[in-house]
């Protein structure tokens, strides 16, 4: 690992870092869990499928500051680099997605830094994914550190493309062959019709269920 530690950082070494981040992760997951117990108890619907978080290697971090022009040091890594703890949460529904973003922002401990609606304006790839960067506090024994979490929130049809997609990209080293680059846009362009389809049918059954309980 090459990292530098930097005079005066508040934190201090990478072991310090990974246990900063792997706790705002289980604050975030927690969270997260019982807003999707609420959301059963009162609606009777699981909007959440299943939820992963990682933590960035530290090899991952250093290529990433260097990528930007930055120094590999701790402090210049938590300053820097928004996406050590990564959190996705994977739904069903597109309507899903926004109800889940809208439910962690009114969390009074965490505070919305940034969101990136790659759903509304998906990325030149086909990619569709809704992403926030948020804060949560972290306390410690002798302090409180305000500590950034990635999450990427989005259907179990955009997350199965992201993966494979992924895959695809990683195996020729980010420069795919142009017509593999043309199939996965028109994939793209499926999962979207898919995710809106089936929208629309949970919809009808909804107001078809809703329809039967007012007779």
């Amino acid at each position: 690992m090459e990292l530098q530690l930097e005079q005066g950082s508040e934190i201090k070494s990478w072991k310090e870092v990974q246990l900063l981040y792997s706790s705002a992760l289980k604050q975030i997951s927690t969270k997260i869990e019982i807003l999707n117990d609420e959301f059963q108890h009162v609606h009777l619907y699981n909007p959440i499928e299943h939820v992963t978080q990682r933590i960035k290697t530290s090899e991952s971090i250093v290529k990433k500051l260097k990528s930007h022009g930055y120094e590999p040091t701790i402090g210049n890594m938590v300053k820097y680099v928004n996406d050590i703890a990564g959190i996705r949460v994977i739904c069903s529904f597109t309507s899903d997605i926004y109800r889940i973003a809208e439910m962690i922002s009114k969390q009074s401990d965490i505070k919305v830094v940034a969101v990136k609606d790659y759903i509304l304006h998906p990325k030149s790839s086909g990619y569709r994914s809704y992403h926030m960067i948020v804060t949560i506090p972290v306390y410690l024994s002798d302090r409180i550190i305000e500590t950034k979490v990635e999450m990427q929130i989005r259907t179990v049809a955009m997350d199965f493309w992201a993966s494979l997609e992924h895959k695809i990209q990683y195996k020729f080293e980010g420069d795919a062959p142009a017509h593999i680059n043309t199939e996965l846009m028109e994939c793209a362009r499926m999962v979207s019709e898919l995710d809106a389809k089936m929208l629309q049918l949970n919809e009808e059954i909804e107001g078809i269920r809703a329809e039967g309980e007012t007779k």
